[in-house]
Protein backbone atom coordinates (compact mmCIF):
# COMPACT_ATOMS: atom_id res chain seq x y z
CA UNK A 1 0.00 0.00 0.00
CA UNK A 2 2.19 2.82 -1.26
CA UNK A 3 -0.71 5.19 -0.67
CA UNK A 4 0.35 5.32 3.00
CA UNK A 5 3.79 6.68 2.11
CA UNK A 6 2.17 9.13 -0.31
CA UNK A 7 -0.27 10.31 2.36
CA UNK A 8 2.60 10.69 4.82
CA UNK A 9 4.55 12.82 2.35
CA UNK A 10 1.44 14.85 1.58
CA UNK A 11 0.76 15.62 5.24
CA UNK A 12 4.44 16.37 5.94
CA UNK A 13 4.51 18.81 3.02
CA UNK A 14 1.30 20.46 4.17
CA UNK A 15 2.57 20.74 7.74
CA UNK A 16 5.81 22.32 6.55
CA UNK A 17 3.89 24.83 4.43
CA UNK A 18 1.54 25.59 7.33
CA UNK A 19 4.48 26.28 9.65
CA UNK A 20 5.95 28.63 7.04
CA UNK A 21 2.61 30.47 6.89
CA UNK A 22 2.37 30.51 10.71
CA UNK A 23 -0.99 28.75 10.43
CA UNK A 24 -2.81 27.25 13.38
CA UNK A 25 -4.84 24.73 11.42
CA UNK A 26 -4.99 23.12 7.99
CA UNK A 27 -8.57 23.24 6.76
CA UNK A 28 -8.29 21.50 3.40
CA UNK A 29 -5.86 20.14 0.85
CA UNK A 30 -6.62 20.02 -2.87
CA UNK A 31 -4.81 17.31 -4.77
CA UNK A 32 -4.71 16.70 -8.53
CA UNK A 33 -4.57 12.95 -9.16
CA UNK A 34 -4.21 11.51 -12.65
CA UNK A 35 -6.22 8.44 -13.57
CA UNK A 36 -3.01 6.79 -14.80
CA UNK A 37 -0.91 7.77 -11.75
CA UNK A 38 -1.15 4.29 -10.26
CA UNK A 39 -2.72 5.59 -7.05
CA UNK A 40 -6.01 4.34 -5.63
CA UNK A 41 -7.88 7.49 -4.56
CA UNK A 42 -9.91 5.71 -1.87
CA UNK A 43 -6.82 4.03 -0.40
CA UNK A 44 -5.12 7.44 -0.38
CA UNK A 45 -8.10 8.97 1.43
CA UNK A 46 -7.97 6.20 4.02
CA UNK A 47 -4.22 6.57 4.51
CA UNK A 48 -4.62 10.35 4.78
CA UNK A 49 -7.22 9.87 7.54
CA UNK A 50 -4.66 7.85 9.50
CA UNK A 51 -1.69 10.15 8.97
CA UNK A 52 -3.51 13.41 9.68
CA UNK A 53 -4.41 12.39 13.23
CA UNK A 54 -2.80 14.33 16.08
CA UNK A 55 -1.58 17.12 13.77
CA UNK A 56 -2.90 20.56 12.85
CA UNK A 57 -4.33 18.76 9.81
CA UNK A 58 -6.46 16.46 11.98
CA UNK A 59 -9.74 17.90 10.71
CA UNK A 60 -8.54 18.78 7.21
CA UNK A 61 -10.58 17.74 4.23
CA UNK A 62 -8.76 16.06 1.34
CA UNK A 63 -10.25 17.15 -1.98
CA UNK A 64 -9.10 15.03 -4.91
CA UNK A 65 -9.51 16.32 -8.45
CA UNK A 66 -9.33 13.46 -10.93
CA UNK A 67 -7.28 14.25 -14.05
CA UNK A 68 -8.24 12.07 -17.02
CA UNK A 69 -5.55 10.55 -19.21
CA UNK A 70 -4.95 12.24 -22.55
CA UNK A 71 -2.65 11.02 -25.31
CA UNK A 72 -1.09 12.89 -28.24
CA UNK A 73 0.02 11.39 -31.52
CA UNK A 74 3.73 12.15 -31.88
CA UNK A 75 3.40 12.33 -35.65
CA UNK A 76 0.47 14.68 -36.24
CA UNK A 77 -0.38 16.02 -32.78
CA UNK A 78 -3.92 14.61 -32.68
CA UNK A 79 -5.11 14.23 -29.05
CA UNK A 80 -7.25 11.39 -27.79
CA UNK A 81 -8.38 9.92 -24.48
CA UNK A 82 -7.87 6.21 -23.76
CA UNK A 83 -8.57 3.55 -24.78
CA UNK A 84 -6.02 3.95 -27.51
CA UNK A 85 -6.48 2.52 -30.91
CA UNK A 86 -3.42 0.88 -32.42
CA UNK A 87 -3.16 3.66 -34.98
CA UNK A 88 -4.02 7.35 -34.98
CA UNK A 89 -7.37 7.92 -36.64
CA UNK A 90 -5.98 11.10 -38.20
CA UNK A 91 -2.63 10.01 -39.69
CA UNK A 92 -2.29 6.26 -39.07
CA UNK A 93 0.76 6.55 -36.79
CA UNK A 94 1.17 4.27 -33.78
CA UNK A 95 3.43 6.68 -31.86
CA UNK A 96 1.56 7.99 -28.80
CA UNK A 97 2.70 10.09 -25.86
CA UNK A 98 0.87 10.47 -22.56
CA UNK A 99 0.13 14.19 -22.17
CA UNK A 100 -1.75 14.13 -18.87
CA UNK A 101 -3.09 11.63 -16.40
CA UNK A 102 -0.05 10.80 -14.25
CA UNK A 103 -0.35 13.86 -12.01
CA UNK A 104 0.06 13.64 -8.26
CA UNK A 105 0.19 17.26 -7.23
CA UNK A 106 -0.73 19.19 -4.13
CA UNK A 107 -2.46 22.04 -5.90
CA UNK A 108 -3.54 24.16 -2.94
CA UNK A 109 -4.29 24.16 0.74
CA UNK A 110 -6.43 26.27 3.01
CA UNK A 111 -5.08 27.22 6.42
CA UNK A 112 -6.17 29.43 9.29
Amino acid sequence: MHELSLATALVETALWQAVQAEAQQIVSLKLRLGTWAGVDAEALRFAFSLVQQDTIAASAQLVIESVPAQFRCQTCGQQTPPPLLAACSHCGSDRWQLQQGRELQLQSMEVV
